[in-house]
Protein backbone atom coordinates (compact mmCIF):
# COMPACT_ATOMS: atom_id res chain seq x y z
CA UNK A 1 0.00 0.00 0.00
CA UNK A 2 1.56 3.41 -0.93
CA UNK A 3 2.56 5.62 1.89
CA UNK A 4 0.01 8.21 0.62
CA UNK A 5 -2.95 5.56 0.78
CA UNK A 6 -1.65 5.22 4.33
CA UNK A 7 -1.62 8.65 5.30
CA UNK A 8 -5.36 9.05 3.73
CA UNK A 9 -6.37 6.08 5.49
CA UNK A 10 -5.66 7.41 9.01
CA UNK A 11 -7.18 10.92 8.36
CA UNK A 12 -10.37 10.57 11.10
CA UNK A 13 -13.36 12.22 9.77
CA UNK A 14 -13.73 14.52 11.58
CA UNK A 15 -11.05 16.36 9.64
CA UNK A 16 -12.62 16.27 6.56
CA UNK A 17 -15.95 17.95 7.81
CA UNK A 18 -14.30 21.13 8.61
CA UNK A 19 -14.04 21.79 5.51
CA UNK A 20 -17.40 20.35 4.00
CA UNK A 21 -20.52 21.90 4.14
CA UNK A 22 -24.05 20.37 4.60
CA UNK A 23 -26.00 18.43 1.13
CA UNK A 24 -27.46 21.59 0.23
CA UNK A 25 -25.43 24.56 0.24
CA UNK A 26 -24.75 28.17 -1.36
CA UNK A 27 -21.13 28.71 -2.88
CA UNK A 28 -19.96 32.11 -4.73
CA UNK A 29 -17.83 30.47 -7.79
CA UNK A 30 -17.03 32.23 -11.19
CA UNK A 31 -17.08 29.76 -14.14
CA UNK A 32 -14.05 29.34 -16.03
CA UNK A 33 -13.91 31.09 -19.06
CA UNK A 34 -10.65 29.30 -20.41
CA UNK A 35 -12.65 26.35 -21.99
CA UNK A 36 -12.08 25.20 -25.41
CA UNK A 37 -14.59 24.92 -28.25
CA UNK A 38 -14.23 20.94 -28.13
CA UNK A 39 -14.54 21.08 -24.17
CA UNK A 40 -17.74 23.07 -24.32
CA UNK A 41 -19.50 21.45 -26.58
CA UNK A 42 -18.43 18.00 -24.84
CA UNK A 43 -19.93 19.57 -21.93
CA UNK A 44 -23.25 20.99 -23.01
CA UNK A 45 -24.27 17.08 -23.26
CA UNK A 46 -24.13 17.42 -19.91
CA UNK A 47 -26.83 20.45 -19.37
CA UNK A 48 -29.06 17.66 -17.48
CA UNK A 49 -26.83 17.30 -14.68
CA UNK A 50 -27.23 21.31 -13.69
CA UNK A 51 -30.85 22.36 -13.19
CA UNK A 52 -32.33 24.67 -11.24
CA UNK A 53 -34.75 23.14 -9.20
CA UNK A 54 -34.00 22.10 -5.62
CA UNK A 55 -36.46 19.34 -5.33
CA UNK A 56 -34.11 16.38 -5.94
CA UNK A 57 -31.69 16.52 -3.09
CA UNK A 58 -28.91 18.86 -5.61
CA UNK A 59 -26.32 21.37 -4.39
CA UNK A 60 -26.68 24.39 -5.21
CA UNK A 61 -24.09 27.69 -6.26
CA UNK A 62 -23.99 31.13 -7.37
CA UNK A 63 -22.28 31.78 -10.99
CA UNK A 64 -19.96 34.90 -10.86
CA UNK A 65 -21.03 38.10 -9.47
CA UNK A 66 -24.62 37.65 -11.07
CA UNK A 67 -27.26 36.76 -9.62
CA UNK A 68 -28.17 33.29 -10.91
CA UNK A 69 -28.52 29.60 -9.82
CA UNK A 70 -26.61 26.76 -11.38
CA UNK A 71 -27.43 23.08 -9.51
CA UNK A 72 -25.92 19.72 -9.50
CA UNK A 73 -28.12 16.88 -10.01
CA UNK A 74 -26.99 13.50 -8.80
CA UNK A 75 -28.04 11.10 -11.66
CA UNK A 76 -28.55 7.62 -11.60
CA UNK A 77 -26.74 5.23 -13.65
CA UNK A 78 -29.60 3.35 -14.93
CA UNK A 79 -30.79 7.29 -16.03
CA UNK A 80 -27.40 8.88 -17.89
CA UNK A 81 -27.65 9.52 -21.40
CA UNK A 82 -25.22 8.24 -23.77
CA UNK A 83 -22.32 11.16 -24.89
CA UNK A 84 -23.35 13.05 -28.29
CA UNK A 85 -19.35 12.86 -29.73
CA UNK A 86 -16.97 9.83 -27.86
CA UNK A 87 -13.90 11.09 -29.59
CA UNK A 88 -14.68 14.75 -27.96
CA UNK A 89 -15.34 13.94 -24.43
CA UNK A 90 -12.24 11.22 -24.91
CA UNK A 91 -9.74 13.91 -25.37
CA UNK A 92 -10.87 16.69 -22.99
CA UNK A 93 -11.94 14.81 -19.73
CA UNK A 94 -9.06 14.60 -18.03
CA UNK A 95 -8.60 18.06 -18.11
CA UNK A 96 -12.09 18.45 -16.32
CA UNK A 97 -10.88 16.13 -13.98
CA UNK A 98 -8.45 18.44 -13.19
CA UNK A 99 -10.13 21.28 -13.51
CA UNK A 100 -9.68 23.92 -10.41
CA UNK A 101 -13.70 24.79 -11.54
CA UNK A 102 -15.68 22.35 -9.96
CA UNK A 103 -18.95 22.33 -11.93
CA UNK A 104 -15.99 21.33 -14.73
CA UNK A 105 -15.38 18.44 -12.62
CA UNK A 106 -19.03 17.25 -11.86
CA UNK A 107 -19.67 17.04 -15.53
CA UNK A 108 -16.47 15.45 -16.37
CA UNK A 109 -16.83 12.72 -13.80
CA UNK A 110 -20.36 12.27 -15.19
CA UNK A 111 -18.52 11.37 -18.70
CA UNK A 112 -16.52 9.06 -16.95
CA UNK A 113 -19.93 7.31 -15.57
CA UNK A 114 -20.79 7.62 -19.51
CA UNK A 115 -18.37 6.58 -21.01
CA UNK A 116 -17.75 3.46 -18.88
CA UNK A 117 -21.37 2.56 -19.49
CA UNK A 118 -21.91 3.17 -22.84
CA UNK A 119 -18.07 2.98 -24.67
CA UNK A 120 -16.22 1.17 -21.72
CA UNK A 121 -13.59 -0.03 -24.61
CA UNK A 122 -12.95 3.49 -25.12
CA UNK A 123 -12.06 4.56 -21.72
CA UNK A 124 -10.50 1.22 -21.10
CA UNK A 125 -7.05 2.31 -21.63
CA UNK A 126 -7.28 5.22 -19.87
CA UNK A 127 -8.13 3.71 -16.66
CA UNK A 128 -4.26 4.42 -15.08
CA UNK A 129 -4.92 8.58 -15.62
CA UNK A 130 -8.40 8.20 -14.37
CA UNK A 131 -8.65 6.23 -11.57
CA UNK A 132 -5.56 9.17 -9.86
CA UNK A 133 -8.37 11.76 -10.95
CA UNK A 134 -11.59 10.30 -9.25
CA UNK A 135 -9.36 9.57 -6.22
CA UNK A 136 -8.35 13.56 -6.59
CA UNK A 137 -11.86 14.47 -6.38
CA UNK A 138 -13.32 12.26 -3.34
CA UNK A 139 -10.75 14.69 -1.49
CA UNK A 140 -12.32 17.60 -2.93
CA UNK A 141 -13.99 19.98 -0.32
CA UNK A 142 -16.85 20.45 -2.46
CA UNK A 143 -19.75 17.39 -1.11
CA UNK A 144 -21.01 17.69 -4.60
CA UNK A 145 -17.91 16.26 -6.08
CA UNK A 146 -17.27 14.25 -3.33
CA UNK A 147 -21.01 12.17 -4.45
CA UNK A 148 -20.34 12.48 -7.91
CA UNK A 149 -16.78 10.71 -7.63
CA UNK A 150 -18.36 8.30 -5.32
CA UNK A 151 -21.09 7.11 -8.09
CA UNK A 152 -18.11 7.53 -10.91
CA UNK A 153 -16.62 4.63 -8.55
CA UNK A 154 -19.59 2.60 -8.56
CA UNK A 155 -19.84 2.87 -12.23
CA UNK A 156 -15.97 2.20 -12.68
CA UNK A 157 -16.33 -1.49 -10.52
CA UNK A 158 -19.60 -2.50 -12.63
CA UNK A 159 -17.82 -1.72 -15.67
CA UNK A 160 -14.26 -2.98 -15.43
CA UNK A 161 -14.24 -5.48 -12.43
CA UNK A 162 -10.74 -6.78 -12.10
CA UNK A 163 -9.05 -4.56 -14.01
CA UNK A 164 -8.93 -2.13 -11.33
CA UNK A 165 -7.41 -4.19 -8.74
CA UNK A 166 -3.84 -3.17 -9.29
CA UNK A 167 -4.68 0.56 -8.42
CA UNK A 168 -7.69 -0.13 -6.23
CA UNK A 169 -5.89 0.96 -2.51
CA UNK A 170 -5.91 4.67 -2.74
CA UNK A 171 -9.76 4.52 -4.15
CA UNK A 172 -10.68 1.80 -1.66
CA UNK A 173 -9.05 4.20 1.15
CA UNK A 174 -10.97 7.16 0.36
CA UNK A 175 -14.34 4.68 -0.03
CA UNK A 176 -14.00 3.67 3.28
CA UNK A 177 -13.26 7.24 4.84
CA UNK A 178 -16.66 8.58 3.35
CA UNK A 179 -18.73 5.66 4.02
CA UNK A 180 -17.40 6.41 7.52
CA UNK A 181 -18.30 10.13 7.75
CA UNK A 182 -21.04 11.87 9.55
CA UNK A 183 -22.81 13.72 6.26
CA UNK A 184 -25.17 11.24 5.65
CA UNK A 185 -25.79 11.53 2.25
CA UNK A 186 -22.67 11.44 1.07
CA UNK A 187 -21.58 8.22 3.85
CA UNK A 188 -24.94 6.44 1.75
CA UNK A 189 -23.22 7.12 -1.05
CA UNK A 190 -19.85 5.67 -0.38
CA UNK A 191 -21.89 2.22 0.91
CA UNK A 192 -23.38 1.43 -2.12
CA UNK A 193 -19.99 2.19 -3.97
CA UNK A 194 -18.54 -0.39 -1.24
CA UNK A 195 -21.42 -3.06 -2.03
CA UNK A 196 -20.92 -2.38 -6.28
CA UNK A 197 -17.09 -3.05 -5.52
CA UNK A 198 -18.07 -6.41 -3.65
CA UNK A 199 -20.29 -7.31 -6.08
CA UNK A 200 -17.85 -7.01 -9.30
CA UNK A 201 -14.36 -7.24 -8.14
CA UNK A 202 -13.16 -11.11 -7.42
CA UNK A 203 -13.19 -12.02 -3.86
CA UNK A 204 -9.72 -13.78 -4.14
CA UNK A 205 -8.26 -10.64 -5.66
CA UNK A 206 -10.59 -7.88 -3.27
CA UNK A 207 -10.21 -10.34 0.13
CA UNK A 208 -6.56 -9.36 0.83
CA UNK A 209 -7.02 -5.92 -0.51
CA UNK A 210 -9.79 -5.96 2.91
CA UNK A 211 -7.65 -7.38 5.14
CA UNK A 212 -5.12 -4.66 6.67
CA UNK A 213 -7.80 -2.38 7.74
CA UNK A 214 -9.07 -4.90 10.39
CA UNK A 215 -6.38 -3.57 12.13
CA UNK A 216 -6.70 0.61 11.66
CA UNK A 217 -7.07 3.10 14.44
CA UNK A 218 -10.41 4.40 13.36
CA UNK A 219 -13.32 1.78 14.55
CA UNK A 220 -15.36 3.08 11.57
CA UNK A 221 -13.12 1.92 9.02
CA UNK A 222 -12.65 -1.33 10.76
CA UNK A 223 -16.67 -2.24 10.66
CA UNK A 224 -16.63 -1.08 7.01
CA UNK A 225 -14.07 -3.05 5.38
CA UNK A 226 -15.54 -6.14 8.02
CA UNK A 227 -18.95 -5.94 6.49
CA UNK A 228 -17.19 -5.74 2.87
CA UNK A 229 -15.19 -8.73 3.51
CA UNK A 230 -18.24 -10.67 5.09
CA UNK A 231 -20.20 -9.82 1.62
CA UNK A 232 -17.42 -11.11 -0.17
CA UNK A 233 -16.45 -14.70 1.38
CA UNK A 234 -19.88 -15.95 -0.06
CA UNK A 235 -18.97 -15.33 -3.52
CA UNK A 236 -16.06 -17.79 -3.33
CA UNK A 237 -18.22 -20.41 -2.91
CA UNK A 238 -18.06 -23.53 -1.44
CA UNK A 239 -14.36 -24.97 -3.55
CA UNK A 240 -13.54 -21.50 -3.70
CA UNK A 241 -13.54 -20.81 0.28
CA UNK A 242 -11.53 -24.24 0.97
CA UNK A 243 -9.04 -23.09 -1.62
CA UNK A 244 -8.34 -19.59 0.16
CA UNK A 245 -8.48 -21.49 3.26
CA UNK A 246 -11.26 -21.46 6.17
CA UNK A 247 -8.66 -21.65 8.80
CA UNK A 248 -7.45 -17.91 7.38
CA UNK A 249 -11.03 -17.41 7.14
CA UNK A 250 -12.29 -18.32 10.95
CA UNK A 251 -9.09 -16.58 12.12
CA UNK A 252 -9.85 -13.35 10.27
CA UNK A 253 -13.60 -13.67 11.22
CA UNK A 254 -12.85 -14.72 15.14
CA UNK A 255 -10.56 -11.10 15.76
CA UNK A 256 -13.41 -8.85 14.65
CA UNK A 257 -15.84 -10.58 17.28
CA UNK A 258 -14.77 -8.31 19.95
CA UNK A 259 -13.80 -4.99 18.26
CA UNK A 260 -15.59 -2.10 19.01
CA UNK A 261 -18.82 -1.30 16.99
CA UNK A 262 -21.72 -3.46 16.67
CA UNK A 263 -21.48 -3.86 12.86
CA UNK A 264 -18.10 -5.50 13.49
CA UNK A 265 -19.06 -7.95 15.23
CA UNK A 266 -22.16 -9.17 12.89
CA UNK A 267 -19.94 -8.64 10.35
CA UNK A 268 -18.04 -11.43 11.65
CA UNK A 269 -21.02 -13.64 13.12
CA UNK A 270 -22.28 -13.75 9.74
CA UNK A 271 -19.05 -14.84 8.14
CA UNK A 272 -19.25 -17.28 10.78
CA UNK A 273 -22.37 -19.02 10.08
CA UNK A 274 -21.24 -19.13 6.21
CA UNK A 275 -17.73 -21.08 7.26
CA UNK A 276 -19.25 -23.30 9.61
CA UNK A 277 -21.86 -24.13 6.82
CA UNK A 278 -18.84 -24.67 4.15
CA UNK A 279 -17.02 -26.71 6.98
CA UNK A 280 -19.62 -28.93 7.34
CA UNK A 281 -20.60 -29.62 3.53
CA UNK A 282 -17.22 -30.31 2.88
CA UNK A 283 -16.79 -32.69 5.51
CA UNK A 284 -20.43 -34.37 4.46
CA UNK A 285 -22.03 -33.53 8.11
CA UNK A 286 -25.41 -32.62 8.60
CA UNK A 287 -25.49 -29.59 11.10
CA UNK A 288 -27.70 -31.32 13.47
CA UNK A 289 -27.25 -30.43 17.32
CA UNK A 290 -28.56 -34.15 18.20
CA UNK A 291 -25.95 -35.92 16.95
CA UNK A 292 -22.28 -34.61 19.48
CA UNK A 293 -19.98 -36.44 17.17
CA UNK A 294 -21.02 -33.75 14.18
CA UNK A 295 -21.01 -30.88 16.53
CA UNK A 296 -17.45 -32.08 17.65
CA UNK A 297 -15.85 -32.07 14.58
CA UNK A 298 -17.03 -27.96 14.31
CA UNK A 299 -15.33 -27.63 17.43
CA UNK A 300 -12.24 -29.95 17.08
CA UNK A 301 -11.84 -27.51 14.12
CA UNK A 302 -12.09 -24.01 16.26
CA UNK A 303 -10.30 -25.52 19.04
CA UNK A 304 -6.98 -26.17 16.49
CA UNK A 305 -7.02 -23.13 14.86
CA UNK A 306 -7.97 -20.68 17.38
CA UNK A 307 -6.69 -19.52 21.04
CA UNK A 308 -8.78 -20.94 23.38
CA UNK A 309 -10.74 -17.86 24.00
CA UNK A 310 -11.28 -17.10 19.97
CA UNK A 311 -12.38 -20.43 19.94
CA UNK A 312 -14.97 -20.24 22.64
CA UNK A 313 -16.22 -17.04 21.15
CA UNK A 314 -17.01 -18.66 17.93
CA UNK A 315 -18.80 -21.77 18.96
CA UNK A 316 -20.71 -19.76 20.80
CA UNK A 317 -22.14 -17.91 17.82
CA UNK A 318 -22.15 -20.52 16.01
CA UNK A 319 -23.99 -23.05 18.78
CA UNK A 320 -26.21 -20.40 19.37
CA UNK A 321 -27.12 -19.88 15.73
CA UNK A 322 -27.22 -23.81 15.48
CA UNK A 323 -29.49 -23.92 18.54
CA UNK A 324 -31.87 -21.37 17.27
CA UNK A 325 -32.70 -23.44 13.93
CA UNK A 326 -33.53 -26.53 15.49
CA UNK A 327 -35.85 -24.75 18.06
CA UNK A 328 -37.52 -23.16 14.96
CA UNK A 329 -37.63 -26.41 12.90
Amino acid sequence: MSENALRDLNMLPGSERKSESSGKANFTKPYSGNIDENAEKCQRNNSASLVSSTANGVEAVNSGVEIGNAEVEYIESEDLSDVEDVDICVKTFLAGLDSKDWVMVCESLNNVRRLSIFHKEALQDMLADVLPLIVKSLKNPRSAVIKTAIMTSADIFNAYNDQIIETLDPLLVQLLLKSSQDKRFVCEAAERALIAMTNWVSPSLLLPKLQPYFKNRNPRIRAKASMCFARSVPRLGVEGIKSYGIDKLIQVAASQLSDQLPESREAARNLLLELQIVYEKSHDLTPTISEHSELSSWEHFCQSKLSPLSAQAVLRVTNVAREGLVLGS
